[in-house]
């Protein structure tokens, strides 16, 4: 565990993303995925590796917000299913994944870092992206940013 930058990760380097929110604790950011329109990261501010690395009040606002953020994607995106991950294989440091999934995307009913099942329709991931704005503005809605 450690309060400061760690050098070699890049998500105390980086935003992670398209910033949607910041509080004193975590930021939300849109990933720069193309065919996962709504894709959000929920990442700690400060480095940790594991969830029990923070204190039981930590954990709990950390999973309000990512809750939230499901609850935004499925009020304005209205998905078949959300994925909800916290890996930190390839990057160690406290952060989840937030993915909303429809029967027709890349790689359902495979995560989406498994076998593409298809190509995804184009119009689809349009009329889904035109939503972006809406799902920003329902997150900071949900969440309060930090002073």
């Amino acid at each position: 565990m450690s309060d400061s930058p760690v050098p070699d990760c890049p998500l105390c380097q980086q935003i992670g993303g398209e910033l949607v929110l910041r509080t004193d604790l975590l930021r939300v950011v849109l990933v720069d995925e193309p065919a996962y329109p709504g894709y959000c990261r929920v990442i700690l501010n400060r480095h940790a590796r594991e969830m029990t690395d923070l204190a039981p009040p930590q954990i709990a606002r950390l999973m309000s917000a990512v809750f939230a953020v499901e609850d935004a994607q499925r009020a304005v995106l209205a998905p078949l299913k959300i994925n909800l991950a916290s890996f930190g294989n390839m990057t160690p440091h406290v952060h989840w994944h937030v993915i909303p999934r429809w029967a027709d995307d890349a790689h359902f009913p495979q995560p989406i870092w498994g076998s593409r099942q298809r190509e995804p329709d184009e119009a689809s991931l349009v009329q889904r992206r035109a939503h972006l704005p809406q799902l920003v503005d329902e997150i900071r809605s949900r969440l309060p940013a930090a002073p």
